[in-house]
């Protein structure tokens, strides 16, 4: 399959969502080198008991409607998230959905990047700039 990179593309991040499910839906909206966007409609799901996800890639969610909690391994307090919230979760920072909220359905949009080293004379990311 050849992938026209200049090909126009539409779409709405809110529509159609898919019934509650016991699943959630991912839908992949864009996928470049080192990176990938989907968009997630969860109804209700959590992480699976002790389960830590911890990625190879930096992961940045914005919550679009429902809500959600996520616990950061190391942090006592989990973080709600509720529209227009987003979050920042470098690379192997082990974290987990503790809930979602199913009505409305809790929709994100997620941007998955590939680390880089910042090269020079690069804006840092905030994360890195805290850390300074």
């Amino acid at each position: 399959m050849v992938i026209n990179y200049r090909m126009t593309r539409t779409g709405n991040l809110l529509h159609p969502l898919t019934p509650q499910n016991t699943t959630e839906q991912i839908d992949t909206l864009l996928t470049r080198p080192g990176a990938r966007i989907e968009r997630i409609v969860s109804t209700g799901q959590a992480s699976a008991e002790g389960f830590w996800y911890d990625q190879d890639e930096d992961e940045f969610v914005l919550i679009l409607s429902g809500a959600a909690g996520v616990r950061i391994a190391g942090e006592a307090a989990m973080r709600e998230l509720r529209p227009g919230d987003w979050l920042e979760i470098p690379a192997h920072v082990r974290h987990r959905v503790e809930w979602t909220v199913a009505d409305p359905p809790t929709v994100w949009l997620a941007v998955f990047i590939i680390p880089q080293a910042t090269p020079r004379g690069a804006i840092p990311r905030a994360a890195d700039a805290a850390e300074n």
